[in-house]
């Protein structure tokens, strides 16, 4: 079986009438399947330079997010509430800590519209809606998905140390690994948290940033208690017409994640992922809005490089809509001490690269 015919079995199942939760993706009828599949392969080859529900950190692995369904009418809480409990129910003596930045609660009352199965203890508990036990359901239904669709030796669910969905997919070419993420979709504002723009910014510009804030967010469940914020829409329309003044942004931004993916951090647990790099470019892109600014390909490409490897040193790379959030908190030092060193070799003599 081809890649895009595991993950499309993978990602858009046919099980989600289970009453937990309502974990269902949009069906499809037979007859388009073949069109949706030449779309994921074409994507999986890199035909296409995004789509706003994957992500491809390195060649080898993907995450996928899975809208969640039955939640509409999305407002921010403004009401402190402190928990006791763990993740199974049990009471706690002190609170569970509040989220860091990119993270938050979510509780079902911030939805004017919520179905009876977001209220039940499966995975409720005490108001609050529990990315551990959403993923519990969803683990299980992501199982009988692939039983069902005799996909058992091609896709496996991986064990996990983390509050994550994991697959590893078989391919006639080599093994992928697949992390699937359920996801609330938040299409009709803007989280209070991403205080974006920042003031006196050239790029993007004011109609652009409308538009983008108007995609609003996601919520993906990746942790024990809080839900991640995710820009994925938003992050796609920055990445859209990037290059519409004639620049050479995207041309940029690709020979850096082929370089990253042949030179500077191989390999298929990568410590620094396109996602990082794609960060880096929106930063770059605020610095330099001038059109003047990505005419020279060379002098571009350098920037770029001096700003990722900036980032790498300091082990620092800052979140481009939630200020506050490090990228780069929680990856290995010494891996990311060991690109610093790579990238500093090729700022010494890059001529080779940009030929």
């Amino acid at each position: 079986s081809t890649p895009s015919l595991v993950l499309w079995s993978a990602t858009h199942l046919s099980f989600w009438n289970k009453p937990a939760c309502l974990l269902r993706t949009d069906r499809t009828r037979a007859k388009d399947q073949p069109a949706l599949l030449a779309k994921w392969s074409a994507l999986l080859r890199g035909k296409r330079p995004f789509h706003p529900s994957i992500q491809v950190l390195a060649p080898s692995q993907f995450l996928i997010t899975v809208p969640l369904r039955g939640l509409t009418g999305y407002r921010e809480s403004q009401v402190r509430h402190w928990r006791y409990y763990t993740v199974h129910g049990a009471k706690l003596l002190s609170s569970v800590r509040d989220p860091e930045e990119l993270h938050q609660w979510l509780e079902v009352e911030q939805f004017s519209k919520s179905l009876q199965q977001w209220h039940e203890t499966d995975v409720n508990i005490e108001g609050d809606l529990v990315p551990a036990k959403v993923l519990v359901v969803f683990r299980e239904l992501v199982e009988k998905s692939i039983a069902s669709c005799n996909l058992s030796n091609k896709v496996t669910v991986l064990e996990s140390f983390s509050s994550v969905v994991r697959v590893a997919v078989e391919t006639s070419e080599f093994q992928v690994e697949v992390e699937l993420a359920p996801t609330v979709e938040i299409p009709t504002c803007w989280p209070e948290k991403a205080r974006w723009p920042r003031c006196l910014k050239r790029w993007p510009s004011q109609e652009k940033v409308q538009c983008i804030k108007s995609l609003g967010f996601d919520l993906l469940a990746r942790s024990n208690y809080h839900w991640q914020l995710c820009f994925s829409r938003a992050e796609h329309m920055l990445m859209e017409g990037l290059d519409e003044d004639g620049g050479c942004r995207m041309k940029c931004f690709r020979v850096m994640r082929q370089m990253k993916e042949d030179v500077w951090c191989a390999g298929n647990k990568p410590v620094i992922t396109a996602y990082h790099l794609q960060t880096v470019l929106f930063w770059t892109c605020e610095k330099y809005p001038r059109t003047k600014d990505w005419r020279c390909f060379h002098e571009a490409f350098l920037r770029l490089v001096q700003k990722l490897h900036k980032c790498v040193s300091q082990h620092f790379l800052k979140h481009y809509f939630v200020k506050n959030t490090n990228l780069l908190k929680y990856a290995n030092t010494s891996d990311l001490d060991m690109v610093a060193s790579k990238l500093a070799v090729f700022l010494e003599n890059p001529v080779f690269c940009l030929d």
